[in-house]
Formats: C-alpha cells, sequence, structure tokens
C-alpha cells in the first residue's frame, strides 16, 4: 500500500511536507494560526475580521488589519520554498488558499473514509478496513497541537472527534473480522484515554470475552459503571448494560465462527438520558423604590412580549450611572410570571472590566444552570452554543445579559426560539446586533428626578425645601446614579437639610468625592468605561476635560490631539458608542457637535489633572485656542473685507482645512453668534492658564460680534479677564489693545469721558512701540470721545491724525471709517460739501472692500447730509433702505438709529404720527439693548414730536427721565438741549 504523504499536515502540528521529505514545522505564533485558519477552511475565502478573531480572540489591537497582511506576506514567502507562493490570493473580503486534491491532510482523511463507508455498504468490509487504516495512519497527534487560538482549537475538536469515530468504525470491522486478540491491547489503551465513551468501553468488553477473558470484561463494564456514576451521576446507556446481560448469560451472538463471521451490531453509545428539569431563577431583585421611566418600561414590555418567528431582543444602551441595569432588571420582573415561566438567565458580562466574560464562559454557566453536569459540557463555544439553544428551544424563557462590551460578546448567548427574549444592556449602542431593538435609556426628567428623591427621602423634605431639591437635580444633570447617591446619604442623615447637601455638592473639585455612598460611586462607573476605552480615546476624554460644559466642533478634538479632522472624528464617534460624550447637533458643514454630562466632564478633568503633564495640557489648549483665533479672526475678515480695524498678537493659529473653514464661515457673523458660549469660554479658559497672547487677542477679535450684537456685558467680562492676564504677564501691547477696545465699549455706553481715561495709558504704550496700526485706532477712539464730549475743536485734529495713521497702516477701512465721522463734524460746521466729498470716498472704499457694516454708517450720514439740504424725499428714501439692510443684517444699533433719523425726516415732512410710530419702535430697541443713552436721545427726541402732537405732559415726563439719564453719563451737550426743550415746553 502507498502511504499518502499530503503537503500540508493539520491532523497533529501544523507544518509543510515537501514529497516524504518533512520541511519544518509553520513558524509558530501569527504566521501558524493565520495558515492554520486558511487551511481548515481551504479553497474558501476566509475574511480578515475571521483572521483578526483567531490571532486575537477578543482583544484586537488598532494595527491588526495591518498585521494580518504582514503575516500573509511572510506565509507567501516561506510557501515559496516549496513551490507554492502563490497558493494564498487576496480575494474580498479577505484571503482564499488554493489547495489541490490530496495537498492537505483533512482532504485526504475525509476521502479515504467516504470510501471506506462505500465499501461496507457495498459488502467488502476488509478494504473498508484497510482504507481506514490508511486514514488513521494520517494523524501524528492532536489535530493542531501546539495552537493557542481558541477558534482554530475549536475547530481541532471537531477534526479529533473525527478520528475517534473512524477509529471506532475501524475496531468494529476489526471484531467482525474476528480479530479481537489483535485490538484488544490498542482498544484497552484508547478506553484509558477516553474512559467516558461508552462505545469503546463495550468494543473492549466485547474483545475480551471472544479472547476467552469474560472476568475481565465484566471488570470493564463496573469500572466504567462507577466512573459514570461518581462523574456524571449517571448509569451506563441500555447498549452496555445489554452487553453485560449478554456476557454473564454467555450469549452465542456475541461469538465469531469462523466459517461465516457475522456483522455483529456492536454498543453504540446511546444520548445521555435527559437530564431533570431544573428552571433557572437568576434575576437579581427588582428595586423596592424603582421610579420613573413608564413610557420606556412600556415600550420594552411591549417588544419582549414572545411572538412571531424570531427571538425577541431589546437592547438598553446609555451613558454610565444612568439606570440601565435596574431598569433591566425592573423590566424582567414584569415580563416573568405571565410569558416566562420556565426560568430566567442573568448573566453581568463585565463589558466595562477590563476581562469581560466571553461567551463561553457564560455559556457554561447558563448550562450549569440548566442542570448539565460540568462533565458533560462541551469545551468549544460553539458545542456550548448549540447545546445551549438545544436546551432552551420550545422553553419560555428570559435571557438579562447585562454590560455587554459588543455585539460578538452577545451573539452566541442568543437563543434560537421564539418563545424566548433577550434584554441587553450596554454602554456601546449594540447597532449591529441582528433582530435587536435600541432603547436609548436617557437621563430623568426633572418630575422622575424629583420622585425619585422623595420616595427615598421622604416627600416632606422635598416639600419643606423644594428649590433646593430643585438644585440638587440641576447639579447632578438628572444622572440616575447620582440622584440615587445624594438620595441615599440625605436618606441616612436625616439631620442634613437638602441646602447643606447641595452646599457640599458645589464645589466641583469635590463633586465626585461626595457622590459615593456604600458601595455606589459615580467615579467608580465612569472609571469602569474610561478603563476599557483604548489610549488614544482616553487621552482625547481626558484633553476634551479642559473645556468648559458647552457643545464643541469635531475640529476642537482635531486641534487638542493636532490630527487631521477625519482622524479626530472617529475617536470622537468611539467616545459616543462608549457613552461618555453625548452627539447634540450637526454644524452648518454637516459635521457633528458633541458634549459632556457635566459629571463625566468633571472626571475627565480629574483624569486631566492626574495623567497629562502641565506642559501637554497647556500645549493641547494653546492649539485649541489657536484654532478658535484662527476662525474667529478669519469671521471678522470676511465681515469687515479685509483684516482691518484690529489688532492681533503673535499667539499660534492652528488651522483646520481651508473647505472646512469656507462652509463654516459662510455667514461670518451667524457662526460668531453659534460659537459665541465657546468663544467667550476659551477666553476665560486661556486667561487661568497664563496664555496671555491668545487671550487678549481672542478677547478682542470678538468685538465684531459684541459690537454688532450688543453683547456689551460679555465685551466687558472677556477684556477685565484677559487684561488680567495681560497685566499678570506684563503685556504691554496686549494691555495696549484691551484698553482701546475698552473705551470703544464705553463710548457704545456713551461713557465718553471714562473711554477718554481709559485711552490715555493706551496711546502712551502705542507711541513707546511705534505701533501704527494700535495708535490710529487709540487716536479714532480718543477722536470720537471728543466729539461724543461735544468738544469738535480737539476731535477734528485727532481724527485727522488717525486717518494718517491707517493709511500708513494700509487700512483702508479704518479711513473709511474716520473720514465717515470727520464728515459729520463738517456736517455740524456746516461744511456740506466738504462732508460730502469724505463721504462719498469713505463709500467708495466700503463698496470696493465689501465692508457692509461701515457702508451702513456712511449711508447713515449721508441721509443726514440730504435732509440738512432740505432733500428729505431722498433721505426719507435712503433711510428706508437703510432700515431693510439693518434689519436683516440683525444690527440692533443700527436700526434704533436709522428709526430715529427717520421719526426726524417725517417730522420735516409735516406726518408728526409716523414720526412717534417710529421713535417708539427704536425707544424699544435701544431699551432691549440696554443702550440707556441712546434710549434717552430718543425720549428725548420723542418728546418734542408729543410736545407737537398737543401731549406736554407726557412730553415733560419723557424730558425729564432723559434728563436724569445724560446727568448719570456726563452726555453734557445732549443734557443741555434736553434742557432747552423742556423749558420751551414748560413756556408754552
Amino acid at each position: 500500500m502507498t502511504q499518502v504523504i499530503p503537503v500540508y499536515r493539520v491532523l497533529g502540528p501544523l507544518y509543510v511536507a515537501d514529497g516524504p521529505e518533512r520541511i519544518g514545522k509553520v513558524p509558530p505564533g501569527r504566521q501558524q494560526i493565520v495558515l492554520g485558519a486558511l487551511l481548515l477552511e481551504a479553497n474558501r475565502v476566509v475574511s480578515i475580521d475571521h483572521l483578526i478573531d483567531a490571532i486575537w480572540d477578543d482583544s484586537p489591537p488598532a494595527t491588526a488589519r495591518t498585521q494580518v497582511q504582514i503575516c500573509v506576506s511572510a506565509l507567501r514567502s516561506n510557501l515559496a520554498a516549496v513551490d507554492r507562493g502563490n497558493a494564498i490570493t487576496t480575494r474580498s473580503p479577505g484571503y482564499l488558499m488554493r489547495v489541490a486534491d490530496g495537498e492537505l491532510d483533512a482532504h485526504v482523511f475525509a476521502r479515504l473514509t467516504a470510501e471506506a463507508e462505500a465499501l461496507v455498504r457495498a459488502g467488502d468490509p476488509r478494504a473498508a478496513a484497510d482504507l481506514l487504516r490508511q486514514a488513521l495512519a494520517l494523524w501524528r497527534g492532536p489535530a493542531l497541537s501546539g495552537t493557542t487560538s481558541r477558534a482554530l482549537l475549536a475547530r481541532a475538536a471537531r477534526l479529533d472527534e473525527d478520528r475517534l469515530a473512524v477509529l471506532e468504525t475501524w475496531l468494529d470491522l476489526e471484531l467482525n473480522a474476528g480479530r479481537h486478540r489483535q485490538v484488544v491491547g490498542e482498544i484497552g489503551a484508547l478506553v484509558a484515554q477516553h474512559p467516558l465513551r461508552e462505545r469503546l468501553r463495550g468494543q473492549l468488553m466485547l474483545a475480551l470475552y471472544r479472547s476467552g477473558r469474560q472476568a475481565e470484561a465484566l471488570e470493564v463494564y463496573r469500572a466504567g459503571r462507577e466512573l459514570l456514576v461518581d462523574e456524571l451521576g449517571l448509569e451506563p446507556g441500555g447498549e452496555l448494560r445489554r452487553l453485560e446481560t449478554a456476557i454473564l448469560s454467555g450469549d452465542p451472538a456475541l461469538t465469531v465462527r469462523a466459517e461465516a463471521p457475522p456483522v455483529v451490531e456492536l454498543p453504540r453509545p446511546a444520548p445521555a438520558p435527559a437530564p431533570e428539569a431544573v428552571v433557572p431563577l437568576q434575576l437579581p431583585a427588582d428595586i423596592g423604590d424603582f421610579t420613573g421611566r413608564a413610557a420606556l418600561v412600556a415600550r420594552a414590555l411591549e417588544l419582549l412580549a414572545p411572538g412571531g418567528r424570531a427571538t425577541r431582543v431589546v437592547a438598553l444602551v446609555g451613558k454610565p450611572g444612568i439606570g440601565k441595569s435596574a431598569l433591566a432588571v425592573h423590566i424582567a420582573h414584569q415580563l416573568v410570571e405571565e410569558h416566562f415561566p420556565d426560568g430566567q438567565l442573568y448573566c453581568d458580562l463585565g463589558g466595562t472590566r477590563a476581562h469581560p466574560a466571553t461567551a463561553a464562559d457564560v455559556l457554561g454557566r447558563f448550562l450549569r444552570a440548566m442542570g448539565i453536569p460540568g462533565t458533560s459540557i462541551p469545551d468549544s463555544e460553539d458545542e456550548r452554543a448549540e447545546m445551549y439553544r438545544q436546551l432552551v428551544a420550545r422553553k419560555r424563557m428570559l435571557v438579562v445579559l447585562d454590560d455587554a462590551a459588543a455585539e460578538r460578546q452577545v451573539q452566541a448567548l442568543l437563543p434560537g426560539s421564539s418563545t424566548c427574549s433577550v434584554i441587553v444592556t450596554s454602554r456601546a449602542r449594540l447597532t449591529g446586533l441582528p433582530g435587536a431593538r435600541v432603547l436609548e435609556v436617557e437621563v430623568l426628567d426633572h418630575d422622575e428626578a424629583t420622585a425619585m428623591l422623595a420616595t427615598v427621602i421622604g416627600p416632606e423634605r422635598v416639600a419643606a425645601e423644594p428649590a433646593a431639591a430643585t438644585a440638587l437635580i440641576r447639579l447632578v444633570g438628572c444622572l440616575p446614579l447620582a440622584l440615587r447617591i445624594v438620595a441615599a446619604r440625605l436618606a441616612a442623615r436625616s439631620s442634613w437639610s437638602l441646602a447643606w447637601m447641595l452646599e457640599r455638592l458645589s464645589d466641583e473639585r469635590r463633586r465626585l468625592d461626595e457622590l459615593a455612598h456604600g458601595e455606589m460611586m459615580v467615579r467608580a462607573s465612569l472609571a469602569l468605561t474610561y478603563d476599557g476605552l483604548d489610549v488614544a480615546s482616553r487621552r482625547l476624554l481626558r484633553l476634551l476635560g479642559a473645556l468648559d460644559g458647552l457643545s464643541f466642533p469635531t475640529w476642537v478634538a482635531a486641534a487638542l490631539l493636532d490630527v487631521d479632522l477625519m482622524g479626530a472624528a472617529d475617536l470622537l464617534e468611539r467616545l459616543v458608542d462608549a457613552q461618555m460624550l453625548e452627539l447634540v447637533a450637526i454644524d452648518v458643514t454637516g459635521t457633528p457637535r458633541y458634549k459632556f454630562h457635566d459629571l463625566i466632564r468633571l472626571f475627565a478633568k480629574e483624569q486631566l489633572e492626574q495623567v497629562e503633564e502641565a506642559d501637554e495640557r497647556r500645549a493641547a489648549l494653546r492649539r485649541v485656542a489657536g484654532g478658535w483665533l484662527a476662525l474667529a479672526g478669519e469671521a471678522h475678515a470676511r465681515v469687515y473685507g479685509g483684516d482691518f480695524t484690529s489688532l492681533h498678537g503673535d499667539a499660534p493659529r492652528w488651522r483646520p482645512s481651508q473647505s472646512y473653514v469656507d462652509r463654516l464661515l459662510a455667514d461670518p457673523l451667524v457662526w460668531l453668534e453659534s460659537e459665541h458660549p465657546n468663544l467667550c469660554s476659551v477666553v476665560e479658559l486661556t486667561a487661568a492658564e497664563g496664555l496671555d497672547e491668545a487671550c487678549w487677542d481672542l478677547a478682542v477679535a470678538l468685538v465684531t460680534l459684541f459690537e454688532a450684537r450688543c453683547y456689551f456685558d460679555d465685551w466687558e467680562r472677556t477684556h477685565q479677564q484677559a487684561l488680567a492676564a495681560v497685566r499678570a504677564a506684563g503685556n504691554a501691547r496686549g494691555e495696549a489693545a484691551l484698553l482701546c477696545s475698552l473705551a470703544s465699549l464705553q463710548l457704545s455706553w456713551s461713557r465718553a469721558r471714562v473711554a477718554r481715561d481709559l485711552l490715555g495709558p493706551a496711546l502712551r504704550t502705542f507711541e513707546e512701540l511705534d505701533d501704527v496700526r494700535g495708535l490710529a485706532l487709540a487716536r479714532r477712539n480718543l477722536a470720537l470721545a471728543h466729539h461724543r464730549l461735544g468738544d469738535n475743536e480737539q476731535a477734528a485734529p485727532v481724527y485727522l491724525a488717525a486717518l494718517e495713521g491707517f493709511r500708513s497702516a494700509g487700512d483702508p477701512v479704518g479711513q473709511a471709517y474716520v473720514l465717515a465721522q470727520v464728515a459729520q463734524i463738517d456736517l455740524e460746521n456746516g461744511e456740506q460739501e466738504l462732508a460730502a466729498g469724505r463721504l462719498y470716498e469713505a463709500l467708495d472704499i466700503c463698496r470696493e472692500f465689501g465692508n457692509q457694516r461701515v457702508e451702513v454708517q456712511v449711508r447713515y450720514r449721508l441721509s443726514d447730509l440730504m435732509a440738512r439740504q432740505g432733500r428729505h424725499r431722498e433721505a426719507e428714501e435712503a433711510l428706508t433702505e437703510l432700515l431693510e439692510v439693518v434689519r436683516a443684517g440683525r444690527d440692533i444699533v443700527g436700526e434704533a438709529r436709522v428709526l430715529h433719523r427717520l421719526a426726524v425726516v417725517k417730522v420735516a415732512l409735516g406726518d408728526p404720527a409716523a414720526a412717534e410710530a417710529l421713535l417708539r419702535a427704536a425707544l424699544e430697541v435701544r431699551e432691549r439693548a440696554m443702550d440707556h443713552g441712546g434710549a434717552a436721545e430718543t425720549r428725548a427726541e420723542l418728546a418734542v414730536v408729543l410736545a407737537g402732537l398737543g401731549d406736554r405732559a407726557q412730553a415733560v415726563g419723557l424730558l425729564g427721565r432723559a434728563i436724569t439719564t445724560f446727568a448719570e453719563r456726563n452726555m453734557s451737550a445732549a443734557r443741555l438741549r434736553a434742557q432747552q426743550a423742556l423749558e420751551l415746553i414748560r413756556t408754552g
């Protein structure tokens, strides 16, 4: 007989052979696992994901796909030594290993056993036995011995089982052929190796009996029975018991007649008797004071009631501490009595622990819970899953899988029966779990949170301090775990007031310390998820903790890590999947925005301070500040038609891609307003970190928004924060820039004297630094202060100096603004032609550079020129057009001024009723904008109109209020005009 020697050997240690000469084992480790996996699926495509699972089980590294590709490349090189370098081909979604007939020992084994089976059916048992002997000779030990891959070991176990089955068949043939003496020793050795295989034990009994060793045959039976009873609590199967009876009685059917050897039906292992029915009741206790979630519970009950053709699966997903586990158990208890009388299985899968439970381990637990002895539980996960599905088939059982890490951890644990239902909880979203309905578990609403607090501590304590209760609920963000901890601490300390608990929680630095009671800890719950993240995701979470509790765009994460936008987006989505971040919106570019739950932000901030070095924290914050600076600066340039009328520092910029910026800043003022809270927050953060250059630069850049939308309080707050930072750093230029900008704010508030005092130090610093643009801006503001104080003689030369400064600095928009202001003095001095020339020059500049903001101011002064020239209809038309422009641009300061000026024109046109309506509209706008000086000017004008309409009493009242405001704000010129108007009205 010619021995078959295949090229690829898996029936024993894995190696490749060239003809009869062995050329050595495949290098151990990953190459061996990859080759084994490909050979077990020879001539079929094996996905890269399958290879990754085979190598790393449930914990692949981020570079797994690349490492598999390297392994395959190395294998190809090794196989080239036997002229099979092209055996492995790339085929989506992985690889295919081409194996010809006779090249793989497992294929040869399967072919020989199939041929032997055909020979048995054809009545040639001797030839069949020869083929089986040849097939068994291919084995050199346990299949794929030496491999560490769980996936390969499971397949190898099935191959080993096939070998035993063929071996038993071969022994049957040998015994039927009368060769009992030749095989008795071999069978005895096999029984020693596999003492629970009843078929082998029966074959040994028969071989001994036929060899004249009846007592030994009966001793083999008794030893086997004792083993089965001790190990499994079971009696031997019926076939083995019948064989014992036949041996005791000397049944002639057991002998073999030489002239016609009968084919004796040999004892085969009978299926193990079904274990006594066990009803597992593994659900933890329900929470007695469970409150809220009524709609979610009702929806889950509806989805989980058995019916249809498939297992009902509901996945409850949500952030740490949201109450998923308690909710799952509560729902389960609502279901079991009516729908699942055959039992409930429960397991904490430990998805957030360092080493989550494997599906094989959980299946082993479930099988034991259903009465299967440990010795009968298969080793492989696939076989355990088959046994599990068989046991629960047609039973009405509920399975609760708590804290799942991912879909693949759950997949093997799903029953195959429509009579069963499954509840899964996870911090991952599990959207890939087939057939599962995912229910998002959110934080409690205020009423639910209040009910929980009242249930635990008593409604009378909540009723006694309703404001403190509301504040406590808000402080923990309605997070159930945190709220339950607060309630438990209050319940344990009846002397504590809710206000005292609130005081203890108010300090952010101690809040997570306070949110602990017994074994309940918010920090520990968050740490479980955090520890399960990959290194890059953990670092991003920490760095995000440096930001305030506001929503942020994707580019912020890219800046923190200094990576590209897509790389940051992938990490953010991992944090969303882990429920450590929330996706809250999609911005104008179509990219997501994210935010923290406040307690998760505090945890991230703790980790930041504990793990990241101070230099790393500052560098990350500097990049984020640089990103906001770059975008705010670009937004200003788009509003002003270029980088005009603004000062900048030398803080580094971090720039997203230009295409992204173009989409983001399609409407720059809309973007500035949408990011208003973030921009102000970054000023505060950079001030706290001592990043003085970035701080003052960003604060000044935000004036574009503050001025256009009248965010005067934010203007003052950000500038004071930045001022403290630059003074601490000795940053003279930054201080001068901020003082100059604060002077603009004081002018907006009609506090010209305060503005003038601020500008003195700024001017001196800019002169010392020879800062041309800084000087131009400071002189412009100083001239405006003089102008507002009615001192045109001082204002005019300073304006002209500012105009020359803007020309030297190459700032045409600055020139246009000053030209418009000088033209106003010309108008007040009666120099109408000179004013017209300056205004039209300014208008040309604005239109050339696309600066609509200054253009509005120039057109406003042109309407004044028209009115002074008696061209009231033209002025009316110009102002009406201008009103549409300022309203479209949401310029409420401009709207108030245009309404006021239009009212004056209406009076000149003989329409005081229209003038009154316009002035009242202007007053409403100015009061809404908190423009107290402007509101006083409008009241004074309205008083004059009302006096002309005969309402002298209301006119006197309005003028009295206006004069008071003018006096408070040192608006002496306006106060004098109002007093004169009041005297005229009083004297008739």
